[in-house]
């Protein structure tokens, strides 16, 4: 089976937002990998995402995708139970959410297994998912 096309998809609303969501549900995040850029309000995050689509097209074996995913606009980033003291520390991230409240503004909320979690405070969803090669090894999960 060929290799498909790296992804880049773009959010700038909720429904976009539940697309890249599927595609970076069990994504494993090291927490040396999420940078927060306060003066260019971005936060960038690197991960290790299931190719989903080859596993639904009955691929012989999943593999994981090297992948960047930014926010830009963020006016504040807040966090639940991620020990940024433990850079080595892998979170296993299990979806994103957005939630309006002063259109087009609102919080991108990201959610991590055993309770941890990121809050963006942003003025507009601006949000990019970008594969970058496979993993080290190349296809085994």
């Amino acid at each position: 089976m060929s290799p498909p096309a790296p992804l880049k998809l773009i959010a700038l609303d909720a429904d976009d937002l539940a697309v890249i969501s599927t595609h970076v549900q069990d994504a494993r995040v090291q927490a040396a990998d999420i940078v927060w850029r306060q003066d260019e309000k971005r936060l960038v995050i690197g991960l290790n995402r299931l190719d989903w689509e080859q596993t639904l097209a009955g691929g012989a074996c999943s593999r994981r995708l090297i992948a960047a995913l930014r926010f830009d606009r963020v006016l504040a980033c807040k966090s639940r139970n991620i020990d940024l003291e433990a850079p080595e520390a892998i979170l296993e991230l299990l979806g994103i959410e957005f939630h309006a409240s002063d259109p087009p503004g609102g919080c991108a909320l990201l959610m991590f297994g055993h309770g941890a979690a990121l809050r963006l405070d942003v003025e507009c969803l601006e949000c990019e998912l970008t594969d970058l090669g496979t993993d080290e090894l190349g296809t085994a999960v």
